[in-house]
């Protein structure tokens, strides 16, 4: 992975770290989701508009295709995920996500876009998908999960966020997927594709934001100051991602991601729940390697 890329990624995963603890403390649902939707549509729309001058009447239906099954699949990823947090606790459902995003997304990448993986390569996707896991706690999900801990209600609980979660890290692998596919095959602008994916979101957020508008005024007054942390913070750390996949391929790029758990630890000390510091110390060492091993593969 050329160093300008790793850089990129690195620097991204710090605005997503920081963009994700204010996402949870907001704890807000699809309502927020809408209010950060609209909020870097109006926050972005200077530089949406100088990268669209003169590229956008070039696009057909091809590249309007992607725009818009990227969108869909955001909003997918961001529906699951959020389902998944009503249904079973975040300390299952994140990391079972974070976790199978990036080796669905490796995959993807070598049997889709005919990328290859070194073993130097596969070692550090598989140590940065175990650090993930590390990091979020995983030996106790799977103490809880095998009943060691807890009743049948809790494994209940634990079993749906596994589904939840590994329905989230699809969402995330295709995402990604088709967001490499244009800016790399396709040399669409990394800038348009975030923001015109971001703008044809609200289209499909709105039914639900429309369905009780006083519910939703009261949402946005309580969560605001934080959507606009994600506003400015979340299309700054993605659109990064999109320029190191023009410089590494997405088979490096997607796990290499996922250092931002390892800065969302250091920054939220307790972002993912009880204790287990040994687990996540030895994680955090896993997906440095990991991602050290990424760059020399």
């Amino acid at each position: 992975m050329p160093l300008t890329a790793l850089a990129l990624v690195l620097a991204a995963a710090v605005f997503h770290a920081l963009w994700n603890l204010a996402a949870k403390h907001a704890g807000g649902d699809q309502r927020f989701m809408l209010l950060t939707a609209l909020m870097v549509t109006v926050l972005w729309s200077p530089v949406g508009l100088w990268a669209a001058w003169g590229v956008l009447p070039h696009w057909g239906w091809l590249e309007w295709g992607f725009i818009l099954a990227s969108a869909a699949t955001h909003v997918a990823y961001f529906t699951l995920l959020l389902r998944g947090y009503r249904a079973a606790d975040l300390t299952v459902v994140y990391p079972v996500a974070r976790g199978t995003g990036p080796l669905l997304s490796s995959l993807a990448a070598v049997l889709v876009l005919g990328e290859t993986l070194s073993h130097l390569g596969v070692a550090g996707v598989a140590g940065v998908a175990f650090g993930v896991f590390l990091i979020a706690g995983g030996p106790r999900l799977l103490r809880e999960l095998r009943g060691a801990e807890g009743d049948a209600h809790r494994r209940l609980r634990v079993q749906r966020g596994i589904a939840y979660g590994a329905a989230t890290g699809v969402c995330i692998a295709a995402y990604t997927v088709i967001d490499a596919y244009a800016v790399v095959v396709l040399a669409m602008s990394p800038l348009l594709v975030d923001y015109f994916g971001n703008l044809l979101r609200i289209p499909f957020s709105l039914p639900y934001a429309l369905r009780n508008v006083a519910a939703t005024r009261a949402a946005w007054r309580a969560t605001w100051r934080w959507a606009l942390v994600v506003a400015v913070l979340s299309p700054l750390s993605y659109v990064m991602v999109l320029y190191a996949l023009r410089l590494a391929p997405l088979s490096h790029v997607a796990p290499a991601r996922e250092v931002s758990m390892l800065f969302a630890a250091l920054l939220g000390g307790r972002l993912l729940g009880e204790g287990d510091v040994r687990a996540r110390l030895a994680g955090a060492l896993c997906i440095a390697l990991g991602v050290a091993a990424l760059a020399l593969g």
